[in-house]
C-alpha cells in the first residue's frame, strides 16, 4: 500500500480560482494518456501526461471553455484522447456496437428457439395412410403374438 503511494502522480499548480480546480481535475479524468492508454493524464506518470496536465493548466488559466480544450486535444491526439467519445461520424460504431451485438444475440436466440420447438412438436409429424395401416398391422401381429 505504501509503494502505490509512493508511485502516485504529485503536481501542483496555483489556480486563479478554486472553480478552475474543479474543471482541471474533471477534464484531468475525462482524458486519457496517448502512451498509457489504459489510464487518464491525472493518474499517469508518463512524461506526455505530465506535458498535458501542464497545458491543461494553461488553457485553463487563459479563459478556454472545456469545449475548447477537448477540441484542441481531439485535434492533437485524435478521438481516443476522450474516455467518452463524441458521438459522430468515426464513433457511431463504437457507441452502436453494444446495442447491435444484444439484437444479434436475441435473434440467434429466437432463431435457436423456434428450431428447437418446431423439431420437438411442430408440424409434419403426421402418419401417411400407408404408414398408419403398417403401423396397425405391426401392432396387431405383436397382440397376436403375446
Amino acid at each position: 500500500m505504501l509503494a502505490s503511494q509512493a508511485l502516485a502522480v504529485i503536481e501542483t499548480y496555483d489556480f486563479s480560482s478554486p472553480d478552475l480546480e474543479v474543471r482541471y481535475q474533471q477534464l484531468s479524468e475525462e482524458l486519457r494518456c496517448p502512451k498509457c492508454q489504459n489510464q487518464n493524464i491525472a493518474d499517469s506518470n508518463a512524461p506526455i501526461a505530465q506535458d498535458l496536465r501542464k497545458l491543461l493548466h494553461q488553457q485553463l488559466e487563459a479563459g478556454a471553455s472545456n469545449e475548447e480544450i477537448l477540441d484542441y486535444m481531439v485535434a492533437r491526439y485524435g478521438e481516443f484522447v476522450r474516455y467518452r467519445p463524441r458521438f459522430g461520424g468515426t464513433t457511431v460504431f463504437l457507441w452502436l456496437a453494444p446495442v447491435l451485438l444484444l439484437m444479434a444475440a436475441a435473434g440467434v436466440l429466437a432463431a435457436t428457439l423456434r428450431s428447437r420447438s418446431s423439431a420437438v412438436g411442430g408440424g409434419g409429424s403426421e402418419l401417411t395412410e400407408q404408414e398408419q395401416a403398417h403401423l396397425k398391422s405391426l401392432l396387431d401381429k405383436t397382440e397376436r403374438d403375446s
